[in-house]
């Protein structure tokens, strides 16, 4: 069994920052993949901003946050994180991440159901 503890978020002004964190707990295997999806205000769907599992040394980000937001790990805190940079409006949502201790094609990171475990969701919001 997998848990993720998230934290961080809040209110920002555009183009300030903000960082996300999720702990990781249990038992996470060779295969894990982890991600952040955020969930924009009613009417548009759940998205992945950044993905990855291990043993790759890359991460799949959204085209709407490339070179704003980084995706990283600390393996000794057992913690991964979402720095987010030059955060505009339609940034605000809630953002949650998610993992899954099974291997996932590339094909399948962007998706929700590709992955098993969640945090809790947090909400950003950035003002204009």
């Amino acid at each position: 069994q997998v848990r993720l503890v998230q934290s961080g978020g809040g209110s920002v002004q555009a183009g300030g920052s903000l960082t996300l964190s999720c702990v990781i707990s249990g038992d996470t295997g060779r295969d894990f993949c982890m991600a952040w999806f955020r969930k924009p205000p009613p009417g548009k769907k759940r998205e992945a901003v950044a993905h990855t599992c291990n043993g790759t040394n890359y991460i799949n980000y959204a085209d709407s946050v490339k070179g704003r937001f980084t995706m990283s790990q600390d393996n000794a805190k057992n913690t991964m994180y979402l720095q987010m940079n030059s955060l505009k409006p339609e940034d605000t949502a809630m953002y949650s991440c998610a993992a899954s201790a099974i291997w996932i094609p590339r094909d399948r990171r962007p998706f929700q159901t590709a992955y098993s475990y969640w945090g809790q969701e947090t909400q950003v919001t950035v003002s204009s």
